[in-house]
């Protein structure tokens, strides 16, 4: 082991990446900056460049029993309101706008959940829709229900205000359950336009100028005059649409396509997870992205494409998925811009790849691997799998993966596009591939499935001359465990591997033949995880038992046993050059071992559940941790700073105290007693006091006067500890003397000042009896002394006249 390695020694957490969008409505800023998204209980601003959540609105309770969920919300035209919808059956109003605060709340006089929230254009009104057919408009000045349209059916659907084309006359048009679009006359209050012609629900509605277009779960498009109330043509697009946007005029497209004055060009999203375009004048399909990034509904008729929001000032588009990813395009190129992953579900494995670890790989509870570029957390899913991805490894520029659907995949990445081409894969396994791992030649990798086997794989580095996968090759094949095989690792010099299974053994084999060269027993529960040193010949197993053992590859013993988790250890590796361990648990805690001395220097606890993957840095300045929670981490290692920080304070304290002392000994008593109230010294405080008070006793009051309201508060304690000793009742009885006709006179404030006297009362009232008791025993003598002196007097003259 390398001697000099600086051991790690504390870990503080640098970021967090969390849910901030677990469904619902997403909301764009004007500036395109920020994204507003909802998440049960809250609404996340998130900041687009960053993804970190800048602040959040709403309520952030971890008893479910007191959860307000958040229905849906509307922010308003000029960014600067919200108003939510909550399951309290309120209506708040949100500053946003500087400092996010609650303004106000209402009642929202709804029978059941609101599912709808607009504002209009001038920010005069807010409508809400609800499951009970109703539409209310509330003046948001006032924050009043002025009025209450009656005329959908069932849940509102979808909701929109608008105006005429020549602008005299604003409606709000909604749909419901019965499949028509109502349109109310906002001056008169009356429903006075219906639509009919959708089969099946309407979920949006688009305009531009006396047209309307319409899209529902029927497979339609239909055009309309809103004018007039005319159906002009229906399109079957022959799938669920969700979203629906009229782009205006001028606006270019892919393929040099311009859309013109008078075209009608709508956007659209839904069931197959692509955007499409289509000319409504001429029915036709003008634009289908290429390569979406967003699957296919899994059933027929399901969703994919939940909402596509527009910004106008970046000409940029938000594709919001089923699974809480938001996809943001360049509108003239349909090119991602980028992706921010809502919610992550359950994390199962995490690798950091690419140059200088650019890359953070996820494999979660899903078929889809996503990578982070660790700067800027803009996301990239890869898709290739057909079940969830249960394990990932990664060396330099390549990527392996294995999953349920019982296949390995081979990943190239070209870090400089942020670009992850699937070069091979291979099915050769007949149960789920738990684990892979690859060595360092990049000759081969191995895998260990559920199938209780291992299988050995040449290394594929190049795509077929068709850009199609290649196929891998098995180049070996072993039956290995009697149980499930939880791990498997490759040694740092690719002649061994080992595994980790479920039947309570280790072993390890020969890489190049797959013969067994050792088994290892000892743990009495499966093993979670086998990993060798980088740097001595040892193996290390983690268990079901709650324990980590390092185990000796020459003689199969169990050199060492640490123990400290209260669940199954999940994972561990080696850091510090092979000196220490990090481990973590089903106990949702991670714990940093010293190996030399079995004892752990530290146990973080933030998770909340199961930690299933960590993943370090190759220069060990952070690692990640993700599990059950969701919640992916980042740690940060800032023993080097705290050991600086340390040595720094105790050079400090030392110029400090040789000041303090050369105060005293010049006798500048106030400066000094101020340097020692700063450092918190109640024994030299007390020994400056005491020279104040012998070398003049009343300056004692103008000494302590001089001092600020700070200073007096730290001598107020000080006086309070030193009066709980009789030898210092002087000096403290003083003090605190003089300190509370401060707070009498109100020059001095003192938080808490009804404990501080509760604190000082008992030893006062111990000293004033003790005090009292000396005055009697010296008035008894006084008295006994009086008392003698005549007997004294006489006795002394007989003696002189003897």
């Amino acid at each position: 082991m390398i001697a000099n390695s600086k051991l790690k020694e504390v870990f503080e957490v640098d970021k967090e990446f969390g849910a901030f969008y677990t469904g619902g409505k997403v909301a764009w800023s004007k500036d395109a900056s920020k994204i507003y998204c909802q998440n049960v209980t809250k609404i996340n601003i998130v900041d687009i460049e960053t993804v970190s959540i800048t602040s959040s609105i709403g309520q952030n309770v971890e008893d479910e029993d007191l959860e307000d969920q958040i229905y849906t919300f509307a922010l308003s035209p000029a960014n600067d309101f919200i108003v939510s919808a909550h399951k309290s059956a309120l209506l708040k109003l949100w500053q946003v706008e500087g400092e996010v605060k609650l303004k106000k709340m209402w009642k929202s006089l709804h029978n059941g959940p609101i599912s709808q929230i607009e504002f209009n254009e001038d920010q005069t009104l807010v409508a809400s829709g609800g499951i009970d057919g109703i539409i209310r408009l509330w003046n948001f000045d006032l924050q009043v229900c002025a009025a209450t349209l009656k005329g959908c059916q069932g849940v509102i659907s979808a909701m929109k205000f608008v105006k005429s084309s020549d602008g005299e006359v604003e409606w709000l048009v909604a749909a419901g359950d019965d499949h028509v679009i109502n349109a109310f006359n906002l001056k008169t209050g009356q429903l006075e336009k219906q639509f009919k012609s959708h089969f099946s629900t309407v979920t949006d509605f688009s305009f531009c100028g006396e047209f309307m277009v319409s899209t529902g779960r029927d497979k339609v498009v239909i055009l309309w005059n809103f004018d007039e109330i005319k159906h002009i043509r229906t399109i079957p697009v022959y799938e669920s649409i969700e979203t629906v946007h009229i782009l205006a005029p001028s606006m270019k497209l892919p393929g040099g396509i311009k859309v013109g004055k008078t075209d009608i060009f709508a956007l659209i999203g839904g069931e197959e997870g692509d955007l499409k375009v289509w000319d409504m004048n001429n029915s036709k399909l003008v634009y289908k992205q290429e390569n979406p990034l967003l699957k296919s509904a899994e059933q027929k008729g399901g969703l994919s494409i939940t909402d596509v929001v527009y910004n106008e000032s970046s000409k940029q588009i938000a594709v919001v998925s089923v699974d809480h990813n938001i996809v943001i395009h360049k509108i003239s190129s349909f090119k991602c811009v980028k992706q921010l992953v809502g919610f992550s579900d359950e994390i199962i494995d995490l690798v950091l790849v690419g140059p200088k670890d650019k890359f953070i790989v996820m494999a979660s509870n899903s078929p889809d691997i996503k990578a982070f570029d660790r700067e800027t957390m803009n996301c990239k899913l890869l898709k290739g799998h057909t079940d969830i991805v249960l394990g990932l490894c990664g060396y330099k520029s390549w990527l392996v993966s294995s999953g349920k659907d019982c296949s390995v995949r081979v990943w190239h990445i070209d870090a400089e596009n942020f670009e992850f081409t699937c070069v091979a894969s291979g099915t050769r396994h007949t149960a789920a591939v738990a684990a892979v791992d690859i060595s360092r030649s990049l000759d081969f990798f191995a895998s260990a499935s559920q199938d209780k086997c291992i299988k050995v794989w040449k290394m594929v580095k190049e795509r077929a001359a068709d850009s199609s996968e290649c196929m891998l090759n098995c180049i070996n094949s072993q039956l290995a465990h009697e149980k499930d095989i939880n791990s498997i690792k490759v040694s740092p010099n690719d002649k061994f591997i080992a595994t980790g299974s479920q039947d309570k053994t280790a072993k390890l084999w020969d890489a190049r033949t797959l013969e067994l060269v050792h088994v290892f027993r000892g743990h009495r529960r499966g093993i979670w995880t086998v990993q060798f040193s980088p740097v001595d010949q040892i193996l290390l197993t983690t268990s079901a038992d709650c324990t980590i053992r390092l185990w000796s590859l020459s003689d199969t013993t169990c050199l060492k046993s640490f123990e400290g988790h209260e669940s199954s250890v999940l994972k561990a590796l080696f850091v510090t050059d092979g000196m220490q361990i990090l481990s973590t648990g089903a106990d949702g805690l991670i714990k940093c071992w010293n190996i030399k001395n079995s004892e752990c220097v530290q146990t973080l606890d933030r998770h909340q559940s199961r930690i299933w993957a960590v993943a370090v840095a190759s220069d060990e300045t952070c690692f990640y941790t993700g599990g059950a929670d969701s919640m992916l981490i980042l740690w940060k290692d800032v023993s080097e700073e705290k050991r600086i920080e340390k040595i720094t304070k105790l050079q400090e304290t030392a110029l400090e105290d040789q000041q303090l002392s050369n105060l005293i000994h010049q006798k500048k008593m106030l400066k000094a007693l101020k340097l020692a109230l700063k450092l918190d010294r109640p024994a030299t405080t007390l020994k400056i006091i005491n020279t104040i008070i012998k070398t003049r006793e009343e300056g004692l009051e103008d000494t302590i006067g001089s001092l600020n309201e700070g200073n007096k508060e730290s001598l107020l304690r000080h006086a309070i500890n030193w009066n709980t000793n009789g030898r210092n009742t002087v000096a403290a009885q003083l003090v605190i003397n003089i300190l509370l006709s401060d707070v009498l006179t109100k020059k001095l404030n003192v938080k808490g000042l009804r404990n501080v006297i509760e604190e000082t009362l008992p030893y006062t009232e111990r000293h004033f009896n003790r005090m009292t008791q000396y005055l009697k025993d010296i008035q008894i003598l006084n008295y006994t002394l009086n008392c003698t002196q005549p007997h004294l007097s006489e006795i002394k003259m007989e003696e002189e006249s003897d």
